[in-house]
């Protein structure tokens, strides 16, 4: 087992410097040179890790959506255990999309860099598709509770109003990276999209 967990661990400390460079400087600046430096560790020892780029790439994707993946279920859970208000517990769960600290900030740009290389990579693709799922999974489930509960009008339909709420989601995303986290207040809109969808109206101010 502990032979097992190093591995893992090694595994988990090459992907994270290939993710602090990517962020940092796109695709340009990534090396498995540069990598195992930002590593601490030789090039042969990652590609003995690694076979390939492909391989490190599929890896680092995985790593970063596998995290934000976690930490969604964890806070739909908690919230819930909690018998938080369902709008709560998924806005809660939404700003961990956005990139409001380091730590997200470096996940969303390892995840739009490595999405946009799954248009033209298979493997890539696979992990796109299923972190989609994954998410849009949650962000159902939480409204469909909503609606058991009488928080959300019973007309709205779970499957398309979470497409609605993470596009909205993403969509400030891409404005707050590009923007900065203090050019606007995220949470404050994203609470507005969602409390729209939830009465099944738009909000006109919006």
């Amino acid at each position: 087992m502990p032979r097992v967990a190093d591995h893992d661990q090694r595994r988990a400390q090459i992907a994270r410097a290939f993710q602090r460079l990517l962020a940092a400087e796109g695709f340009a600046g990534v090396s498995f040179s540069r990598v195992a430096a930002g590593a601490g560790v030789s090039v042969g020892l990652i590609q003995h890790y690694f076979p390939g780029k492909d391989a490190l790439l599929r890896f680092a994707y995985d790593d970063a959506v596998s995290r934000l993946s976690e930490r969604v279920r964890v806070r739909v859970r908690n919230g819930e255990a909690a018998r938080l208000p369902i709008e709560e517990v998924l806005l809660d769960s939404l700003v961990e999309l956005l990139p409001l600290d380091p730590e997200r900030d470096v996940e969303y740009r390892v995840r739009q860099g490595l999405q946009a290389q799954a248009l033209h990579h298979p493997g890539l693709a696979e992990v796109a598709r299923r972190a989609g799922r994954d998410l849009l999974g949650y962000v159902a489930m939480v409204v469909e509770s909503g609606v058991e509960r009488g928080e959300v009008d019973p007309g709205v339909d779970a499957g398309p109003a979470a497409r609605m709420i993470l596009a909205t989601a993403q969509g400030l995303a891409d404005q707050l990276a590009l923007s900065g986290a203090d050019a606007f207040p995220a949470r404050d809109v994203l609470r507005r999209a969602v409390a729209a969808v939830f009465t099944g109206h738009r909000d006109p101010s919006l």
